[in-house]
């Protein structure tokens, strides 16, 4: 008996609504597809921090158990001054007047960009304002240096990071019994950068502000918590920022474009005490190397434009910008007084210019 075959309905027919919408969904995804792809790019060539991979140097960096410290010739770094090393830190000075340490790099430094997380601690008997002076952590062409600029030598050549935590200009001003105006007044501890070229004396007596590229205040005395500085040096910019408050984030300090630092330098930290004294610890400086993508033709440019003196792009609007911004509020108040008086009188004076030509133009139709 022959079978009978009953026709089936195919599964796989799609009506031409079916075919329309499944052709639309398509192109859906293709254009989700293609936007995931372009925001993907965009953030990865528009994004410094997407574009950068970082390489701990161990060479150029300092942690426990400290192994790579001390006097021998095949260390990394070398003790200076009243340094000395602990299983807990390097202590740059004790508690005590009058004394002065460092620790400097052996090996000179040849990275083009870099960033440096330096792990420190400040602390003493002496109560708010009455200690001193202060940490740096420098990346100079000259090492083991002692000078008066928190424990390294003045007029140096390079770039210094101080932590400053004495006010030498209000005390100054103080012992003058002058007034010190909250045009000149700021909160100390205080972060400031300095780029020297071998001829720019650091002043002392006000705290670097001639020469300072920015800063900010930091209160980082006898805290139960970490601290932490962060200096970032790409593509000829700058960056400070601190992470002194307990909570793992960095707060911003300075951001400086045009900053050229000549290539095969040293890292170093120094501090010094005077007639006030502190602890200035430092628990790790950890180098990173920065692979920055860039273009070929951004290369060439940097190949040609070398630098072999530090300096700073723009140094006079950075020394304006920094005036401009400590304006006192009686200064504030009658520059906006001024200025209103002012709009008032050109008001006042436009009234009458018009008031006059429209006058001389009625007589001139009768």
């Amino acid at each position: 008996m022959a079978a009978v075959v009953v026709p089936s309905k195919r599964c796989d027919s799609k009506s031409p609504f079916d075919l329309f919408v499944r052709g639309e969904i398509m192109h859906l995804k293709l254009f989700c597809t293609l936007c995931f792809l372009l925001v993907t790019i965009n953030g990865c060539f528009g994004d410094d921090d997407h574009e950068m991979e970082e390489f701990l140097k161990r060479e150029f960096s300092l942690s426990k158990p400290y192994q790579g410290v001390g006097s021998l010739g095949s260390s990394h770094w070398e003790l200076m001054g009243d340094a000395m090393v602990t299983t807990e830190q390097v202590r740059l000075t004790p508690d005590m007047q009058s004394r002065q340490g460092a620790v400097w790099s052996r090996i000179p430094c040849h990275l083009k960009d870099w960033e440096m997380q330096v792990h420190f601690k400040i602390h003493g008997q002496g109560k708010k304002n009455l200690n001193g002076d202060g940490l740096a952590i420098w990346y100079t062409k000259e090492r083991t240096q002692k000078g008066p600029v928190f424990g390294n030598m003045d007029n140096f050549t390079g770039l210094g990071i101080f932590v400053d935590t004495y006010p030498n200009e209000e005390k100054h001003l103080e012992a003058q019994k002058k007034r010190y105006t909250p045009r000149t007044q700021r909160i100390f501890p205080f972060v400031l950068a300095m780029v020297g070229n071998g001829s720019i004396s650091y002043d002392h007596e006000r705290d670097g502000r001639p020469t300072e590229l920015g800063g900010c205040n930091a209160m980082v005395r006898n805290l139960k918590h970490d601290t932490f500085l962060f200096i970032r040096y790409v593509r000829r910019r700058l960056t400070v920022m601190i992470d002194i408050d307990g909570q793992h984030e960095w707060r911003d300090c300075l951001d400086i474009p045009g900053v050229r630092l000549p290539q095969g330098y040293y890292f170093g930290a120094s501090a010094i005490t005077g007639d006030l004294s502190d602890n200035h610890d430092i628990i790790s400086l950890k180098l990173y190397q920065l692979t920055v993508l860039r273009s070929k033709k951004e290369e060439e440019e940097e190949d040609q434009d070398e630098v072999t003196v530090p300096s700073v792009d723009n140094m006079d609007l950075l020394r304006l910008g920094q005036s401009d911004e400590g304006m006192s509020g009686i200064s504030i108040f009658f520059t906006v007084l001024f200025s209103m008086l002012g709009c008032v009188f050109l008001v006042v004076i436009g009234m009458v210019v018009y008031s006059q030509w429209n006058e001389s133009r009625r007589k001139r139709f009768y």
